[in-house]
């Protein structure tokens, strides 16, 4: 199961922060994957899709209006509005997916969370961060 979460997170990273929109054939195998490991049904799975996809283009505008402003964001205001956007999203699916799903689907978020702070900060999870060089 962590592979499987490991392979996620690492492909739903790729696709929230990469310079370039993510190619559709990325988007649909993420969604399938999502849509296996949380058994969704035809119907949830475009459900689903709408909230995601809407989730990362905000996340994406919030990016684009920080760069285009001149001036360096502030962290915590840009985490900050990373939350919120977060728990608005779980709010759109908590009515789509039952509480098993949501629960899978809270528990990926949070993986995915550590996973992006190890990757900013050294390496994966488990690992040290890179000495520093001289």
């Amino acid at each position: 199961m962590k592979a499987i979460v490991f392979a996620l997170t690492a492909l739903w990273a790729s696709a929230l922060f990469a310079q370039a929109p993510a190619p559709p054939a990325e988007h649909a195998a993420h969604l399938q994957k999502l849509a296996t490991l949380l058994d969704l049904t035809d119907a949830q799975k475009t459900q689903v899709q709408a909230v995601l996809q809407e989730e990362h283009a905000r996340m994406r505008a919030a990016h684009e209006q920080a760069m285009v402003s001149g001036t360096q964001p502030d962290l915590q205001q840009m985490q900050a509005l990373h939350q919120q956007i977060k728990q608005e999203t779980l709010q759109k699916l908590t009515p789509v997916l039952s509480a098993e799903q949501l629960k899978k689907f809270q528990t990926l978020q949070e993986m995915h969370g550590e996973m992006m702070h190890h990757f900013r900060h050294g390496g994966p999870p488990g690992t040290a961060p890179p000495p520093a060089q001289n």
